[in-house]
C-alpha cells in the first residue's frame, strides 16, 4: 500500500460530512445502550388486516431503531413458518416501527461482549440470523419490505432477499462493516455481487450510503413510494386479498407486482431521479472496483489522479484491512455460488470473525471508546496473506456448519 493511502490527511472542509458518516455508523451499532420499553414478548408484533389475507410483521423496538436481537430472529422465523403453512394468508409485509429505521443493523454490541468469553450467542445469533435470511429469500408467498427508514445491516438482510422491496424518501441503505472489522454478511455475497457492474464490490469495500430514489435506482429495492402513500399500498393489498379480490391463489406474484409497478409510476414523479447519484462515477467504479485483489483496487484508485478517487483511498484507508480482504474474496467467490451456499459461507466467515480480533476493536473504537481510530491487526493490507484469509473460509466441523 503506497505511502499516500496511510497519511492521507482529512480536509477541514469534509469533516462535517465525516462526522454525519460516523453519527449513522453508531446509530447501525448501537443496540443494546439504547433504552426501550418492549418486553421480549412485544419485539415483534403480527397482525392482520380486515380481510385476513395480509400479514404484517412489525420491528417493534423504535428506540433502538428496530436492531435485530436473537429473541427478534426466533420470534420472526417462528411466524413466518407459521404464515406459510397457513392457507388463508396471501402476503406478508414486513416493517418498522416508528419513522426512523425499518431496522438499523443487529445486536452488534451483544454479540462482542458474548464472542469475547466464548458464550454461544457469538455462534447462535449468526447461526439463526441466516436461516431467517435463507427463509424469507425462499418463502413460498409474496413477501414486501418497507425500507422506510434506515436500512442497515441486519435490517438488509431482512429486507433485500424478499421478492419487493419498498424504498421511500427517508430509506438510508449501507453495509458499513468493514469499518468494524466485520464483513457485508446477511446474503451479501449473494446479491451484491449481482448489483450492475462493480457496484457490489464499491458498496461493500467502502460502506457507501444510498438515499432515497438511489436505493431503487441502485437495484437494492425494487419500488420507490413515498412514505405518506404506504397507506395507500396497504389498502391496495387488502382490497386484492378480499373475498372478491383478484389475487389468485395460484400465482400471486403478477398481480402484486402489477399493483406495486402502478404505485411506483404513480408516485414516484414527485421524487424524479433519472439516473443513480453515483452514475458519474460509475465507470470508475467499474474500472477500479473490478480488480482481482483489494491491492489492485488500491492501485487503479491511485492511477486515477482524481479528487473522487482520492476520498474513496481515504475511506478505505480507515477499513480493517482483514475485513477488506475477506470482503473481496467473499464477493468473489459469491458471484458463482447458490443462494444457499453463500451462506453457508457467510457462517464460516462470521465464526472466523468471532476468532479473529478486528471485529472487537472496530466495535472498541466507535461504540465503546468512541475515539474512531481503530488499531487493527494486521495494520495494512500486505501483511493479511492469503493463508491468513484462508482461516476465514476454512469448513467448520461438521456439527458446527450452518444447517438450512
Amino acid at each position: 500500500m503506497s505511502a499516500s493511502l496511510m497519511r492521507l490527511p482529512l480536509a477541514a472542509g469534509r469533516f462535517m460530512a465525516r462526522l454525519e458518516r460516523l453519527t449513522v455508523l453508531k446509530q447501525h451499532l448501537t443496540t443494546t445502550r439504547m433504552a426501550s420499553t418492549t418486553t421480549p414478548e412485544d419485539e415483534v408484533v403480527t397482525s392482520s388486516d380486515g380481510s385476513g389475507g395480509v400479514k404484517y410483521i412489525l420491528l417493534n423496538r423504535p428506540k433502538a431503531l428496530n436492531s435485530l436481537n436473537l429473541n427478534m430472529t426466533k420470534i420472526i422465523t417462528r411466524e413466518m413458518r407459521e404464515i406459510e403453512a397457513d392457507p388463508s394468508v396471501r402476503v406478508v409485509v414486513m416493517e418498522g416501527a416508528g419513522d426512523k429505521a425499518f431496522c438499523a443493523g443487529g445486536d452488534i454490541r451483544a454479540v462482542t461482549e458474548a464472542g469475547k468469553v466464548g458464550d454461544k450467542l457469538a455462534q447462535d445469533f449468526f447461526r439463526y440470523e441466516y436461516i431467517l435470511n435463507h427463509l424469507i429469500g425462499t418463502f413460498g408467498k409474496p413477501f414486501i419490505a418497507i425500507q422506510d427508514g434506515i436500512t442497515m445491516g441486519g435490517g438488509v438482510g431482512l429486507s433485500v432477499h424478499g421478492d419487493f422491496r419498498v424504498a421511500t424518501e427517508y430509506t438510508l441503505f449501507a453495509m458499513p462493516e468493514t469499518f468494524i472489522g466485520l464483513f457485508p454478511d446477511v446474503g451479501g455475497s449473494h446479491f451484491l455481487p449481482r448489483l450492475t457492474g462493480s457496484l457490489g464490490m464499491y458498496l461493500a469495500l467502502t460502506g457507501y450510503r444510498l438515499k432515497a430514489r438511489d436505493v431503487t435506482l441502485a437495484g437494492v429495492a425494487t419500488h420507490f413510494i413515498p412514505r405518506a402513500q404506504i397507506p395507500t399500498l396497504k389498502e391496495h393489498l387488502s382490497e386484492l386479498c378480499s373475498s372478491n379480490g383478484k389475487l389468485p391463489s395460484s400465482n400471486p406474484m403478477t398481480i402484486i407486482k402489477q399493483e406495486l409497478d402502478s404505485l411506483h409510476q404513480k408516485f414516484s414523479t414527485e421524487h424524479a431521479q433519472s439516473e443513480l447519484t453515483l452514475a458519474p462515477h460509475m465507470e470508475t467504479i467499474n474500472r477500479c472496483f473490478d480488480q482481482p485483489s483489494v491491492e489492485g483496487i488500491v492501485e487503479a484508485l491511485e492511477n486515477e489522479k482524481t479528487e473522487w478517487a482520492k476520498q474513496q483511498l481515504k475511506t478505505l484507508s480507515k477499513m480493517s484491512p482483514t475485513s477488506l480482504k475477506i470482503a473481496h474474496r467473499q464477493l468473489t467467490l459469491g458471484a458463482q455460488l447458490s443462494f444457499a451456499e453463500c451462506f453457508k459461507m457467510e457462517y464460516r466467515m462470521s465464526q472466523g470473525c468471532m476468532a479473529g480480533k478486528d471485529f472487537y476493536e472496530g466495535v472498541r473504537a466507535v461504540l465503546v471508546d468512541r475515539d474512531n481510530s481503530p488499531q487493527w491487526t494486521p495494520a495494512i493490507l500486505q501483511d493479511v496473506t492469503d493463508e491468513f484469509v484462508d482461516q476465514y473460509f476454512a469448513r467448520l466441523p461438521e456439527d458446527k456448519e450452518l444447517q438450512l
